[in-house]
């Protein structure tokens, strides 16, 4: 949707984990980066798309309620020659809104990733507040795999050239990640 953040939002995931994560901007160019799920993240993917009948017709997710427009969601299920879609606004189905939050929560932690690896190659000095931010997130529940930034955490933790603080902090996040 214009004016979010990102604007367009895809996330593929196979039933092994593996898949692709792509943020950016409705104009800018396609840029797909490879994520890998945990076995928990994935079972619970895949179990809300079952109890959603792998969205096949006729699901109708929408709410048909008067709301504000909080963007498309759109949510495809492939396997053995089988498509099935459904889109949406708005929906009171909690599963669908269950499953919506834990896609929410992986663009999360990916978002945060991506901010990582480029304070960690462009501006030093951003890191501190971006792992502030991540550790807020942690807080609030707002990420789903936290484990995808073990390795940006581990490679700022041990490069003397981040400021203490940032080290400080990404060893307090990736204490808090391995202990989950």
């Amino acid at each position: 949707m214009k004016d979010s953040v990102p604007e367009y939002l895809a996330i593929a995931v196979h039933p092994d984990g593996t898949g692709t994560y792509e943020g950016r901007k409705v104009d800018d160019a396609p840029s797909l980066r490879p994520l890998k799920l945990s076995p928990a993240t994935t079972q619970k993917l895949f179990a809300l798309a079952s109890d959603l009948g792998n969205f096949a017709s006729p699901l109708d997710l929408e709410s048909h309620k008067r709301v504000a427009n909080l963007g498309l969601k759109t949510f495809t299920f492939e396997a053995e020659g089988e498509k099935n879609r459904c889109e949406f606004n708005y929906t009171l189905n909690r599963r669908a809104q269950e499953l919506t939050d834990l896609f929410e929560g992986i663009a999360t932690a990916e978002r945060h990733l991506a901010s990582l690896e480029y304070g960690m190659k462009y501006d030093h000095l951003a890191l501190p507040n971006e792992l502030l931010q991540i550790q807020i997130d942690l807080d609030n529940k707002a990420m789903a795999d936290p484990q995808l930034l073990v390795e940006v955490l581990e490679q700022i933790i041990h490069n003397p050239r981040y400021l203490h603080v940032a080290q400080a902090r990404a060893q307090d996040i990736l204490q808090r990640v391995q202990d989950q």
